[in-house]
């Protein structure tokens, strides 16, 4: 367990110490009773209130590692360690860091069926579930059953927002291609800070979500891991808000992935690249409220791989979950002088719109005993983007404002391939990225699933 002593650089919560000593002074003096238990407890309990929902500064002056029996002292100083040195707020002290497992069954009962189960867990207080199954074509049943139930309870980064959602999805269609399901989801976005900008406060409490999603699929890459030649791409279409008495208006979210792989014929090198874009937009012109649901909407950045997901625009190393922002009209580049807007509206998290495209490029180790586990270096370039759409008619987009905003990162790394996630060992360095934006540069780990 890794605990950070921190100061408090607060003017009110410097009087709060004062105040306590003068306290602590009196009782040593007199053997009048401390003040009643219910209001020191709601004086702490406002206090932790403000340090998590707030950006409240602080300065951490020391960091210790106490309780692992296990784990070495030096992983866990480079897991935790400079991210909580480099700390500002309370919130900082959590990561963007993210762990994703996936363990299967096969023939379980009998009928060739395939059962699964899913988890993505972050020390950002973020945990998403899921198990399914997947069962062939029998008899007199025209296409495979496919159903799957799903959790998600995430706190997001850098607001007051608490999201928990329990959902189901049906398999109507699933081929060697196509595949097209239903989704259902019950929602529920609690605010307890009140400090959500108005697009999202139209969306807190429960709601239930419906929608459709039809996607065609092609991979022919020799492997999910490691590819080092062929090529994969993804097109989906999904069709939302047909809950009745829904908060958002019916919308389609379309998404598109491609990438590449091609041998360059020295250390088993390879270079990837892949390019994927995302557009979320209504189906009724005039309609109020948000386009689609906070779940439904673009986020980037995270730990994720670049390499194993297929299925449109998220990963941007180097930046936090949910990192990057979306407007940009006050904000400039960290080297400029002038200063961003502190508007609530401004530098949201979600976008209707988005962008991304990495580079990698794969090598082996020179060395034998690394050679023959598959463990590889590599190197990487990435940028992508996100924008709001404030009209629907997408002509009047501002195109090459977009594309002057684009972020970007590059770095190198390890990689560890195993049967059932690609580890990764990365040093990240940031190119370029805005005020609002929560970069992460330096060494960071992650566990994808292909």
């Amino acid at each position: 367990m890794a605990t950070a002593s921190v100061d408090q650089e607060d003017d009110d919560f410097q009087e709060d110490d004062d105040d306590d000593d003068l306290d602590d002074e009196e009782d040593d003096q007199e053997s009048s009773p401390s003040p009643s238990d219910g209001a020191d407890e709601a004086r702490l309990e406002s206090v932790l209130r403000r340090l998590t929902a707030e950006e409240v500064r602080i300065r951490v002056h020391d960091v210790e590692i106490r309780g692992c029996c296990r784990t070495r002292r030096a992983a866990v100083e480079v897991a935790v360690g400079s991210d909580l040195a480099r700390a500002a707020t309370v919130r900082d002290l959590t990561r963007s860091c993210s762990v994703e497992g996936s363990v299967k069954l096969k023939n379980l009962f009998g009928y060739c069926e395939t059962w699964d189960a899913s988890g993505d867990l972050g020390l950002d207080q973020t945990v998403e579930l899921s198990t399914g199954v997947a069962i062939p074509r029998i008899r007199a049943i025209p296409t495979p059953l496919v159903a799957r139930i799903s959790f998600l309870s995430e706190d997001w980064l850098k607001s007051s927002l608490k999201e928990h959602m329990m959902g189901a999805s049906v398999g109507l269609l699933s081929t060697m291609n196509h595949n097209l399901a239903y989704n259902l989801s019950w929602r529920t976005i609690t605010d307890q800070a009140l400090m959500s900008s108005n697009s999202i406060r139209g969306q807190l409490g429960h709601s239930l979500l419906s929608s459709i999603k039809y996607a065609y699929k092609v991979d022919q890459r020799d492997s999910r891991i490691r590819p080092t030649q062929g090529y994969a791409y993804l097109f989906s279409s999904q069709v939302g808000g047909l809950a009745p008495e829904s908060k958002d208006a019916r919308y389609v979210r379309q998404e598109l992935d491609l990438r590449v792989a091609l041998p360059l014929g020295v250390l088993n090198g390879a270079l990837n690249a892949g390019v994927a874009a995302g557009i979320i937009h209504p189906l009724a012109r005039g309609s109020t409220g948000s386009i689609s649901p906070l779940s439904e909407q673009f986020y980037l950045g995270g730990n994720r791989s670049l390499m194993c997901r297929l299925g449109g625009p998220s990963s941007l190393l180097g930046f936090k979950k949910r990192g990057l922002r979306t407007d940009l009209r006050s904000s400039t580049p960290e080297n400029s002088e002038s200063v961003a807007s502190t508007s609530p509206e401004l530098g949201t998290q979600e976008g209707d719109i988005a962008v991304t495209a990495f580079a990698d490029l794969s090598f082996d180790i020179p060395l034998k005993p690394l050679r023959e586990l598959g463990i590889h270096g590599h190197a990487f370039v990435s940028a992508g983007n996100l924008a709001k759409l404030a009209e629907p008619d997408l002509r009047k987009f501002p195109l090459a404002d977009f594309l002057q905003t684009f972020r970007s990162s590059a770095g190198f790394g390890v990689v560890v391939p195993t049967r059932l996630f690609r580890i990764e060992l990365n040093y990240c360095h940031i190119l370029k990225q805005f005020d609002h934006d929560i970069g992460k540069a330096g060494i960071q780990f992650n566990f994808s699933s292909p």
